[in-house]
């Protein structure tokens, strides 16, 4: 039985359409079709009644959520807590992020996305190894006491044949071109992220393979009259993208606008880098030993470092329409067909488009999540009626 969703304004490769149905037959989207098409007879109408209708938001950078977090628990039964966790917000795809941690936890954690295939979990597009490679100097909540350079098993580990996405955040600094050359050639992502690299050094990364950069600005070498950093070399670069956590905190509304303003449109992710509290009742988790509290939407230590966030996917939307003026559209591209293209994904996920899986989700005007779709199977979000 195929499903035809009916009257909602459709966010298409082209543009909104309040005047097409999106027929689903199984994972895929069929057609956006007329109302009138009689292919549309024998499909089971589903009324959005006037829904904003979105390609489902992907996240690369999913710590926590649902009151867990991959760290503590890097199992099948974490994965599918997180994965529910941000599904209410609209995220259809994630990549479960590990932060630096010894290397049995990491052996853990890919053990457990493979199983995790196995058995389905809905959403699950791979796994993000934030760290252990890592500057000291950069290291924001991570334990420095992880932190090493990989060495030859480390790196077999990392580029052994696997299912789904393999994304790395690491240090160009530690990290030396012919291991990320190594990592790329293997069909590993690699970001650059919680470093101290200066700009040399980062264009060095680059031509090695480097794609992207890890919650820009945040835990790296900032930009400089004298001294473009990181960041002036992410800016520049063309052809990298970068993941941006809009949640008013982590970076100032002025500096994303800027950044946003200097790369080609369609090379800036949003992420939420979100912690345990993510659709879950306490205000608090665990991480390396040291309690996080949420406070005022900040997630942070006794010290005030910041720990990941309390941000979904939704309000990310929300907060770069609202903080930063971006239109609608192009926010939910950052959020779905961007990412869906930084990894590798753009001709099957992150469009409203024939032949494209059908993964969407349905927002009414304030943002809030009222169903989700992921491969044609549908569900209430956290707004949405049971």
């Amino acid at each position: 039985m195929t499903t035809a969703l009916t009257h909602a304004r459709v966010l298409t490769p082209d543009g909104w359409r309040d005047d097409l149905v999106v027929l689903l037959d199984g994972e895929r989207i069929v057609a956006l079709l007329p109302p009138s098409d009689p292919r549309l007879r024998d499909a089971q109408p589903h009324d959005l009644a006037g829904a904003m209708l979105l390609p489902g938001f992907i996240d690369v950078q999913v710590n926590g959520g649902g009151g867990v977090l991959f760290n503590e628990a890097p199992t099948v039964e974490t994965l599918r807590r997180i994965g529910a966790a941000h599904r209410r917000f609209g995220t259809t795809g994630f990549l479960p992020t590990l932060i630096s941690d010894r290397v049995e936890v990491m052996r853990a954690a890919l053990v457990a996305v493979e199983q995790a295939f196995d058995e389905g979990v809905p959403g699950l597009l791979g796994i993000h190894l934030e760290g252990p490679y890592l500057a000291s100097a950069r290291k924001g909540v991570h334990d420095a006491k992880y932190f090493h350079v990989p060495g030859p098993d480390e790196l077999e580990l990392l580029c052994a044949p696997h299912r789904g996405i393999r994304l790395v955040t690491l240090a160009p600094d530690q990290v030396p071109p012919t291991s990320i050359r190594a990592l790329v050639a293997a069909g590993v992502i690699v970001c650059a992220g919680h470093t101290a690299a200066d700009y040399e050094t980062t264009r060095t990364a680059l031509d090695a393979g480097v794609r992207g950069f890890t919650h820009l600005f945040n835990a790296m070498t900032p930009f400089g009259s004298r001294e473009p950093g990181v960041v002036g070399a992410a800016l520049e670069d063309a052809a990298s993208w970068c993941g941006l956590i809009v949640d008013g905190h982590h970076v100032h509304p002025a500096s994303l606008r800027v950044a946003i303003a200097a790369k080609p449109r369609g090379k800036m992710l949003l992420v939420t880098d979100a912690m345990p509290p993510v659709g879950a009742d306490r205000p608090d988790y665990v991480l390396n030993g040291e309690t996080i509290t949420v406070k005022d939407g900040i997630c942070q230590t006794a010290t005030g470092v910041l720990a990941g966030s309390a941000l979904d996917m939704a309000n990310a939307v929300r907060n770069t329409v609202q903080m930063l003026g971006l239109p609608l559209d192009e926010a939910a591209r950052m959020a779905s067909t961007y990412p869906a293209e930084f990894l590798g994904l753009g001709a099957s996920h992150g469009r409203i488009a024939a032949g494209c899986r059908a993964d969407l989700v349905a927002l009414d005007d304030d943002f809030r999540v009222r169903q989700s779709w992921i491969g044609g199977e549908a569900e209430r979000g956290v707004s949405g009626e049971e």
